[in-house]
């Protein structure tokens, strides 16, 4: 069965009460498939089936709930149940849950927590938001230099069921100091009375506590690493970042580029969650902003009033020439902001680009005045003088928005802003303004002289 099927058999087994299949079905599901539906559940049913879980799939399908589904499960639980969910939770995932939940909840659990756990949690709590620190984990196998490779595979046997990942160990000195690193396969290949000195790798690739969690996105899309080391300043390894952790990383910077390219400001919680008082405040600011900014067209316009009132046909193709610009700097500035948040497209990269969409402008806008004009003359039977200046507008306003839509990226992405701010609705504003200069100046500079 589908998702959809299961949850519709699932409401079906609570309201006919039987309660013996359903704790055998929901046992045989997948946490994260489990978490989905339990998401179209009310708050008694999803508290009905969360008590119905065995242990260790119940603690699963919550580090796979949303935020919203936490809150509303963990407002059910008694406070025995809370802790148990808690204490068995990966430690970054908790870390997760607490950043979302409320203070007074917050307080309770760090008190129940012993003195060590909660000077950590405490300290995690404190790393900027949205940097390595903050979705970082302590649970990673760590290792000492002077291991044989014998006594680290025991090592790993007796504490790899507690940690995230055993795939990659850490090796470290006595003063927490990172050394290298050994995968798990190069220890099972290994002598093992070999040391683990000698085996280490050195050269590792690692994040800081502080840097954002962005870059740390970058590095392992980069190197591909299942998980990454976050080090402080003196070099200690403080944790490691695995690859689900960064999946979450990539998936929030995406959503948050969509909204920035809509001219939205980006929101920490869910659509749904989020009430309309708060998206509305979230795309208003811009609104206004690209609103006010479009009476400069306006004023354009009426500063060429002298023209239009000579040639009263040249309002016509207004819409479809700004259209055309918007179009075409949305395009460029899209492809170079992808560009630039996968690293195809670096910094220094800005004339070269800059050029290349030059070149495809004037391809694209050849292309598109050549079809326009034929469908001046032929079918609109526009006057001759109007369709070349219609025809040559066209050809510069695509190499134009080309220009800003590759160009505007860059420069703001230099100033340390993010890129995606120059899309869309922003990149339409400001080509239209430019647009009607040229088009009222050639038609100014030519119609006269026909």
């Amino acid at each position: 069965m589908n998702i959809e099927e299961m949850e519709k058999y699932l409401r079906k087994l609570i309201d006919s009460k039987d309660l013996l299949t359903l704790q055998e079905e929901v046992s045989k599901l997948n946490e994260a498939d489990l978490a989905e539906i339990l998401e179209e559940f009310d708050d008694r049913e999803t508290l009905l089936v969360f008590r119905m879980l065995p242990k260790d799939l119940s603690i699963d399908v919550f580090s796979h709930m949303t935020s919203s589904q936490q809150k509303k499960l963990v407002a059910s639980m008694t406070d025995k149940e809370l802790d148990a969910i808690i204490k068995e939770l990966y430690f970054d995932d908790r870390i997760d849950f607490l950043e979302e939940m409320p203070a007074s909840l917050v307080t309770r659990i760090i008190g129940n927590a012993p003195a060590e756990e909660r000077k950590l949690i405490n300290q995690f709590l404190q790393y900027p938001e949205y940097s390595a620190g903050s979705i970082m984990t302590i649970e990673y196998v760590a290792l000492s230099p002077d291991m044989t490779v014998k006594k680290a595979l025991e090592y790993i046997k007796e504490v790899g069921m507690s940690k995230e990942t055993i795939y990659t160990c850490y090796v470290k000195d006595k003063y927490q100091k990172l050394l290298g690193f050994v995968s798990l396969r190069e220890l099972v290949i290994s002598d093992e009375n070999l040391i683990v000195e000698d085996i280490m790798l050195e050269d590792v690739v690692f994040a800081e506590t502080l840097d954002d969690q962005e870059e740390v996105a970058d590095k392992f899309v980069k190197y591909g690493y299942l998980a990454l080391p976050v080090v402080d300043k003196e070099h200690r390894l403080c944790g490691i970042i695995t690859f689900d952790d960064v999946m979450d990383v990539i998936e929030e910077e995406a959503t948050e580029d969509f909204h920035r390219m809509a001219a939205i400001e980006p929101s920490v919680s869910s659509y749904i969650d989020e009430s309309p008082w708060n998206l509305a405040k979230h795309r208003i600011p811009w609104l206004l902003i690209l609103m006010i900014s479009a009476t400069f067209t306006g004023g354009i316009i009426n500063k060429y009033n002298w023209i239009i009132t000579d040639f009263l046909i040249l309002t016509n193709f207004i819409p479809m020439i700004t259209d055309t610009g918007g179009n075409t700097g949305s395009q460029s500035s899209t492809m170079v902001i992808r560009g630039l948040a996968t690293g195809d497209i670096e910094l220094d990269d800005m004339f070269p680009v800059i050029f290349k969409e030059v070149k495809i402008g004037f391809i694209v806008g050849s292309t598109l005045a050549f079809v326009n004009f034929l469908r001046l003359i032929f079918l609109a039977q526009a006057p001759l003088p109007i369709a070349f200046v219609v025809t040559l507008t066209v050809i510069v306003t695509v190499i134009l928005s080309n220009l800003m839509g590759a160009f505007l990226p860059i420069i703001v992405k230099k100033l340390g802003a993010d890129p995606a701010l120059m899309a869309g609705s922003v990149i339409t504003t400001i080509v239209d303004s430019l647009v009607l200069i040229i088009y009222f100046g050639l038609a100014g500079l030519l119609l006269y002289r026909f």
